[in-house]
């Protein structure tokens, strides 16, 4: 069975943390890496579970990935979170070997103003052995398959 790894920067995101991690239900391990947030956000992320690294200056988003346990990362930003279909979709993808792939697409859809626009899909699930990336999130690849759901960003 393939475990999930969830890594997410943030810097004052208390205000959107919180979904986030509780959409997270079907990954093994969450991590936050909080960049001298002056809010709640690292309360917010160890009270839901998640594991707290301190944002280094001059050490690039992608190094932090070297802390997972498991070798599938979903890198996620700190407004967005799961629809069930996601949620479900993960849950199915878990129990298939999956190790030669190099990554998954996802759809996002984006409410801004009450109104939800669809945005291409992005490579966030990431086989950690297969690439390696420097920003928060990988670079996009459009030849990977895609997971069935959507990760929803909402702008408060």
């Amino acid at each position: 069975m393939a475990k999930i790894s969830a890594i997410v920067h943030t810097e004052n995101n208390a205000a959107t943390l919180a979904r986030l991690l509780e959409s997270l239900r079907g990954v093994n391990e969450t991590i936050v890496v909080d960049h001298h947030s002056e809010d709640d956000s690292a309360k917010i992320a160890r009270r839901h579970g998640a594991v707290v690294r301190e944002g280094l200056p001059g050490v690039e988003a992608g190094a932090y990935v070297l802390e997972a346990h498991h070798d599938w990362i979903l890198c996620l930003l700190p407004d967005e979170c799961l629809s069930e279909a996601l949620e479900a979709s993960l849950l199915a993808w878990k129990e298939a070997e999956h190790d030669e792939e190099l990554g998954y697409a996802i759809h996002l859809r984006e409410q801004r103003g009450g109104e939800w626009k669809s945005l291409p899909p992005e490579m966030r699930l990431v086989n950690r052995k297969r690439l390696n990336w420097k920003e928060p999130l990988p670079p996009n690849r459009p030849d990977v398959p895609q997971l069935e759901g959507d990760l929803l960003r909402i702008e408060d």
